[in-house]
């Protein structure tokens, strides 16, 4: 896989997993166009590795992300704004439909664009640091990256409208008991995002990228539409070696041997 100055990905569990961690420190993780970028090429490059999960997370022990650097966009004209954007929300929309799951270890700040980007994984888990936030307006603008969207969904509109109105920052506990974070970790969040990606990694591979499938493509459709969806991948799992393992290991009373196919 490439070279990358501003992130740094690393396979682990011999291809289980990926790690992708956001790599500058001394910027606080601050999300800029060259992150962008190799965000991308990293999602474009691992998505057919059969990755059972990918984990993300920062760099040190300050920040996920602290935010889009301010440095990089305090000059753009309204046209470049948008452009920056747009590109943003195109590589997050790569991460969100990631066929496995993404977990979010957030370790310090994740701000604005840092608290978008973690909204993109299926599953947020914040160390005890974690702060979670999107003050755009407190520097005159509004979230670029998705936020007015994926907040609503994750939180409600009357809290996102709180939170992003307000500027308002929330703490761990704060997050996990709003349900913008699963759960808040004592310990190394890492850690504990490669225990969470390992009790995934027990089960059948085609099974759990059905299921983020069906629950990402029928949010917030009716329900007739998602049973549809639901019965046709139920069906569709039947095709699968997988299935077949699986059932077997069960009345044979032993430990499936998943091939992912």
């Amino acid at each position: 896989m490439s070279d990358f100055e501003a992130i740094s990905f690393s396979v682990l569990e011999e291809g289980a997993f990926g790690l992708l961690t956001l790599n500058r420190p001394k910027a606080l993780n601050a999300i800029n166009n060259q992150m962008v970028e190799e965000i991308g090429v990293v999602l474009e490059q691992s998505k057919n590795l059969g990755l059972r999960a990918l984990i993300l997370t920062g760099s040190g022990d300050r920040a996920f992300a602290a935010g889009a650097d301010i440095s990089q966009m305090a000059s753009y004209s309204a046209i470049q704004a948008e452009g920056f954007a747009s590109r943003g929300q195109q590589i997050l929309l790569q991460l969100e439909r990631f066929p496995a799951p993404t977990i979010a270890a957030v370790n310090g700040f994740a701000l604005g664009g840092g608290c978008e980007l973690a909204m993109c994984c299926d599953l947020i888990l914040a160390s005890e640091s974690a702060l979670f936030g999107q003050p755009e307006v407190k520097l005159g603008v509004i979230p670029g990256f998705g936020g007015t969207q994926r907040l609503v969904r994750r939180v409600g509109r009357q809290r996102a409208l709180e939170l992003m109105t307000t500027g308002r920052n929330v703490k761990a506990a704060e997050a996990a008991a709003m349900g913008l974070a699963l759960e808040v970790v004592e310990g190394d969040v890492v850690e504990a995002a490669v225990g969470l990606a390992k009790s995934i990694a027990k089960n059948g591979p085609v099974a759990v990228r059905l299921v983020k499938q069906v629950v990402h493509e029928t949010d917030r459709q009716d329900i007739n539409t998602g049973l549809a969806a639901e019965a046709s991948l139920f069906g569709l799992c039947f095709a699968t070696e997988d299935q077949t393992e699986g059932m077997s290991a069960f009345m044979e009373k032993r430990r499936a041997a998943f091939s992912g196919k």
